[in-house]
């Protein structure tokens, strides 16, 4: 009889694999990350697609799901035959409802939108959702540069400034919003973030707000090339890859801004360092994994000022696993 016979060797490995492999999405400001993985964080199909700037969040969800669509195919998988698929996104992500709120980082995201219900339904299978800097620096604490530590700090520089928290093996995350380094004050009064508050490091050291002010200085007259770089890649904002270019080609406010962010970021990672002290601090994101090494003696020097143990420092270290690392701390969310 037919339901009798034995399966076929291949295809039982295939099934098995199939059962096995997860999908992971990083949602950020400019770039939609997905992969699909197996068990032991693999990467077996990836994808990358531009943040929609337009559509608000169900634009999103669609060029999301499409995104991860494009990962299983890669992967010759049916994404609802993952076991699962995790995603890390900005703002609000309330790990148990699966809505996302105030994600201000992300282009026409206003109120709360039901996330992951709105992927389970265009991918077909179960979607959780977790902080984007948070299932990075889990990924960072697993897989890759945090590997030999117990407690540590992720620090993501890149369109905002986002922390993560591992405290003892396991992830720190309050009453769900732990880990906002980027909205820590290193300066009282001080410049506008984008969050509306004053002050917060992400207000000098984000993409977002440094682009705002280049923009500002270079209308009252100061020269960068930053803007002349960017229409000539053909980029819509101030990437990693065009602020690299300008301080290549010595561009004075570059540097300036560069450095502007260097000093807060030592100064607010320092604060968080004397708060929970731990044995490392990550740095993570586009614009962190691009000028780490670059800028890791100015950044540990900015640091060692404000720290109390100054004679004990952190370890400090680079993300290791580059773009997909956000992505993959995010298919995490189906192994913890």
């Amino acid at each position: 009889m037919a339901g009798n016979r034995p399966i076929d060797a291949q295809a039982a490995h295939r099934l098995l694999r199939m059962a096995n492999l997860r999908g992971g999405i990083d949602l950020g400001g400019t770039k939609i990350q997905t992969v699909v993985v197996d068990a032991g964080g693999d990467v077996k199909g990836e994808s990358r697609r531009p943040t929609p700037t337009t559509g608000g969040p169900a634009g999103v969800a669609a060029e999301m799901a499409a995104a991860l669509g494009e990962a299983a195919e890669q992967a010759e998988v049916e994404s609802a035959k993952l076991e699962g698929v995790g995603v890390g996104s900005p703002g609000d992500a309330d790990e148990k409802t699966g809505v996302v709120a105030n994600a201000k980082n992300l282009p026409g995201w206003e109120g709360s939108f039901p996330l992951a219900e709105t992927l389970k339904e265009a991918l077909g299978t179960e979607v959780r959702i977790g902080n984007d800097v948070q299932v990075a620096t889990e990924a960072e604490f697993h897989l890759g540069a945090g590997r030999e530590f117990k407690s540590l700090i992720g620090v993501f520089w890149g369109t905002g400034v986002g922390g993560g928290l591992v405290l003892d093996g396991k992830p720190w995350l309050g009453r769900g919003a732990a880990g906002e380094i980027g909205h820590m004050v290193v300066k009282r009064g001080g410049a506008k973030c984008p969050c509306g508050r004053r002050g917060c490091m992400e207000a000098y050291a984000g993409r977002s707000a440094m682009e705002a002010e280049a923009r500002r200085q270079h209308e009252e007259g100061h020269k960068t090339d930053l803007f002349k770089l960017m229409e000539k890649h053909e980029k819509p904002r101030l990437t990693s890859g065009i602020w690299e270019r300008a301080l290549d080609h010595g561009d004075h406010l570059a540097e300036n801004l560069i450095d502007r962010a260097i000093e807060a970021l030592g100064t607010g990672i320092a604060s968080a360092v004397n708060l929970i002290d731990p044995e490392a601090v990550i740095i993570g994101g586009g614009l962190g994994v691009r000028f780490g090494e670059r800028y890791m003696e100015p950044l540990t020097k900015e640091m060692g000022k404000h720290l109390f143990l100054d004679e004990r420092p952190p370890a400090v270290r680079v993300a290791s696993l580059g773009d997909l690392g956000g992505a993959v701390g995010a298919s995490l969310l189906f192994a913890r």
